[in-house]
């Protein structure tokens, strides 16, 4: 967490804790010593509003959006009429000039498709571990969003809103239910990146600050190198003692302006000793046999730094963390799975996520988290069914595109929805983003519609004034 303070302390915590100067001491004692006390007065509501299927969150991020006609979504039409010249109507054109009438020409899947399971689901060659799991699988075909550019449609997958600054769906999730675990936040991002809305997409915005994500890593950097923040640190007691005197008459005079931001650095410098005491266990991986590390693709090649993210999901996940988000990306100007002009990129990518996701699906299963745990796979849109440019790639494409679902109640081996014969516009079982956003609280016990949070004078909730249950995808 950004505003923790390194916390090593020698001699007796408690007897530090208690001398320090202007109450932090005692109210961190306090608070440490009366876990009944602390959960009393804080603004986390522990209890759903109904009875949940699932108790926490795993989002599995493939930013820039994977191409749906090449790993999901199957699409005889595209074979058939490969090369042909046909009129589309464009999103990006018509978001451009307000007309999206263009002529564009037909590219077949660059990956074979199979049926699979005892489901019979298609699938392609780009994913075929993943594809092993279709009988765990619950697939929404007709999904479309709001924003064609990668920016507005990245905010609207995380935050129900293309430019405003709103709360992101872990941090509703974490408002509203809370951690399962005091001594770790509610909502971990795990690598993600800076572009694209960066930190908003994992910031609480106007949710008071306790409930926003807490970074593990960034995209494009090794997950092996990360560590926590501020987590531990060097300084003497008398060093630290110094500090939290000097930082406590900062908070003295802000409290002033704003009790609740200065309780809310109050309230993560707990956390800080706290985790201290239990991340480092939860982040070594070295814990780990053999067996599951090499389920997870870790230590070899393309796979061990995916691997890693989804391996530590899966610890944090059991350590009762309520949303954690691993992001397969990068900082560059095009997200890793933006191939406007190259598809065949998609394959590097995959080969490096496609091991590392189906272990995690087969270790949260053996271990009987999958029950509970809501898996969620997708990036911010799908991709045209046609070349760019009458090139070798596809562009962006937010109207008809898949993700998928797993564990959380949801129907295994089940696909709702569909798009078009080419794959380009959701036609049948249409889902909203607000509508998936919504879905995935009423798993968790949250009526959307409930889930509010009053500010400038109007209550906000995650999706906006929109947003239905698709209760079709729900086991009954």
């Amino acid at each position: 967490m950004g505003s923790a303070l390194n916390f090593a302390f020698d001699g007796s915590r408690r007897r530090f804790l208690q001398s320090s100067a202007c109450g932090f001491g005692a109210l961190a004692w306090s608070a440490l010593a009366n876990e009944n006390a602390r959960a009393e007065s804080s603004p986390l509501r522990s209890q759903p509003h109904f009875a949940p299927r699932a108790k926490r969150v795993i989002f599995l991020f493939m930013q820039g959006g994977v191409s749906h006609v090449d790993s999901f979504d199957y699409k005889p039409r595209l074979a058939e009429d490969d090369g042909k010249k046909m009129p589309f109507d464009d999103a990006r054109k018509l978001a451009n000039t307000g007309d999206g009438s263009s002529t564009q020409r037909v590219m077949k899947p660059l990956w074979n498709f199979s049926q699979h399971g005892q489901c019979g689901r298609w699938a392609s060659d780009l994913f075929p571990e993943m594809r092993r799991h279709v009988d765990d699988l619950c697939f929404l075909h007709g999904m479309h969003t709001e924003g064609v550019a990668h920016g507005p449609a990245t905010l609207f997958l995380h935050c129900g809103a293309t430019s405003f600054i709103r709360p992101s769906i872990g941090s509703w999730i974490t408002y509203g239910l809370g951690t399962e675990n005091e001594n770790l936040p509610g909502f971990v991002t795990i690598s993600p990146s800076a572009g694209n809305g960066g930190a908003r997409n994992y910031g609480s915005a106007f949710l008071p600050a306790e409930f926003q994500g807490t970074a593990f890593g960034k995209a494009g950097a090794p997950i092996s190198k990360a560590m926590l923040r501020n987590l531990a640190g060097e300084r003497t007691a008398a060093e630290q003692r110094q500090m939290l005197d000097r930082l406590q008459a900062l908070n003295t005079v802000q409290r002033q302006h704003d009790d609740s931001q200065a309780d809310a650095v109050l309230r993560s410098y707990e956390l800080a000793w706290r985790m201290q005491q239990v991340a480092p266990g939860v982040l070594d991986l070295s814990q780990e046999s053999a067996g599951t590390l090499a389920m997870y693709g870790i230590d070899q090649s393309p796979t061990d730094d995916f691997g890693r993210q989804c391996l530590l999901a899966r610890r944090l996940c059991e350590s009762g963390v309520r949303y954690i988000q691993v992001t397969y990306g990068d900082n560059t100007a095009n997200p890793a799975w933006d191939q406007h002009s190259n598809l065949p990129k998609h394959g590097d990518h995959a080969r490096a996520v496609d091991r590392p996701i189906a272990g995690l699906l087969a270790d949260l299963k053996q271990r009987g988290l999958l029950d509970d745990t809501i898996v969620w796979w997708g990036g911010e849109f799908g991709r045209t069914p046609y070349a760019e440019k009458n090139g070798t790639g596809r562009d962006h494409n937010p109207r008809g595109f898949t993700v998928w679902l797993a564990g959380g109640g949801f129907k295994p081996g089940f696909a709702h929805g569909a798009t078009d014969d080419y794959g380009h516009q959701a036609v049948a079982g249409r889902v909203h983003m607000h509508d998936l956003h919504a879905t995935i609280l009423h798993q968790l016990g949250l009526d959307h519609e409930r889930l509010t949070y009053r500010y400038a004078g109007r209550d906000f909730r995650l999706t906006d004034v929109s947003g239905r249950v698709v209760r079709e995808v729900i086991e009954t």
